[in-house]
């Protein structure tokens, strides 16, 4: 049998007692809260009312798991779940959608949230800031899945900025949002992972949406144990995870080294290919590899003065080598009008080009960096991965 009993904004604030008062703000929406639910029936244990907010394939993994808990009428830990997602040019619509309507979940489109009742709302990767009325609709708050160790990575792009600056360490954070702010709100449960050696942001992001996916269920198991041991993140150690724009993908060869562009084009290679200049055209750089030991001992490499950005086409490997700041990488494919297996660029346009240019150094035919304008910039950012909520 049910119990249901009168209660006003249910979960307590995170700890103040051990890491500082709550903010007058947040007194403030705390007395709100109270205000507008003083006629609710809240649910002191499960099975919860539930409305998902989320949009790509790390929310959809979130959902999925709520959707099994759902379907598992022995467990009894969600009795209703919808979902609201963002617009999609699409007509399938975003991962979380295809997800909702293929297992026939009720879908809103926000800011639709449509008009039920619920006890707490969740969010993975659903990109808008949710206002203070908003979260005072449900009497346990909003639980974010955030794939990070908060307060590191802060942002919509937490994945892809781990793998960008070479963390060995990652993690997910369950905590709960507060109005105004992203990811600053009290941490309920965290988990951390090793960073698997040369993994791609997708596979990580992967990895994580898992994790993330059962410790949700897990803190849903003890919902009000959950909020009432929730606590304050650390003043020190938080950095932001900001959206990638085009101009990311720009490889710098002057300034960057060789395990640098590695790790940009795994953090963003499957998603904005890197891209250089060459010759006034803009290339795209669409498959990276590392150059062994036994081609960088080549003489053709050892015997001549090479600056950044200088091109050669390794016969025997089948690859073009660029020379970057401290090294090599190499390049299996490239799109110049089309997509290019290094071969078909020798011989279609840097062949060429030495044969007119016989005299010519290979710094003379060089990659150079790609300086997007400003306005191009802006207009070219893409939301990747977002992880605001």
């Amino acid at each position: 049998m049910r119990v249901l009993v009168r209660r006003c904004w249910g979960p307590p604030l995170a700890h103040g007692a051990r890491h500082g008062r709550p903010s007058p703000q947040w007194r403030a929406l705390a007395r709100l809260g109270r205000e507008d639910c003083r006629d609710s029936r809240v649910r002191e244990k499960p099975p919860w009312r539930v409305l998902f907010f989320g949009t790509d394939q790390f929310a959809r993994e979130a959902l999925r798991a709520l959707h099994a808990a759902r379907e598992n009428k022995e467990e009894e830990l969600i009795d209703k779940l919808e979902v609201v997602t963002m617009p999609s040019p699409s007509p399938k619509g975003l991962p979380v959608k295809q997800y909702a309507v293929q297992s026939q979940l009720p879908v809103y489109e926000w800011p639709d949230i449509g008009s039920g009742e619920y006890d707490v709302g969740v969010v993975a990767s659903f990109g808008r800031l949710l206002n203070e009325a908003l979260i005072l609709k449900f009497p346990y708050g909003i639980l974010n899945v955030h794939p990070s160790c908060l307060p590191r990575w802060r942002g919509p792009a937490p994945v892809i900025h781990t793998v960008l600056h070479g963390d060995t360490v990652t993690g997910v954070t369950i905590m709960q949002i507060r109005p105004k702010r992203f990811d600053v709100g009290p941490i309920l449960k965290q988990e951390t992972v090793p960073v698997p050696p040369k993994s791609t942001a997708k596979e990580l992001e992967a990895v994580l949406s898992r994790l993330g996916a059962n410790m949700l269920i897990s803190v849903l198991k003890n919902l009000p144990e959950s909020l009432s041991n929730g606590r304050q993140q650390p003043m020190e150690g938080a950095t932001y995870a900001p959206k990638i724009s085009a101009g990311t993908s720009c490889i710098k060869w002057e300034e960057q080294t060789s395990e640098q562009i590695f790790r940009l084009y795994r953090a963003i290679g499957n998603i904005i290919p890197l891209q250089t200049l060459w010759m006034a055209n803009t290339i795209k750089l669409l498959d990276l590899v590392e150059v062994n030991s036994s081609v960088l001992a080549d003489p053709k490499l050892t015997g001549q003065a090479l600056i950044p950005g200088s091109v050669i086409y390794h016969r025997q490997s089948q690859i073009l080598l660029v020379y970057c700041k401290d090294g090599w990488i190499g390049v299996r494919s490239v799109m110049l009008k089309k997509t290019l297996t290094a071969t078909d660029f020798y011989n279609g346009y840097l062949h060429p080009w030495y044969q007119k240019n016989s005299q010519a150094q290979p710094s003379q035919c060089r990659f150079q960096t790609l300086r997007l304008p400003t306005k191009k910039k802006q207009k070219k950012t893409v939301a990747m991965q977002q992880r605001i909520e």
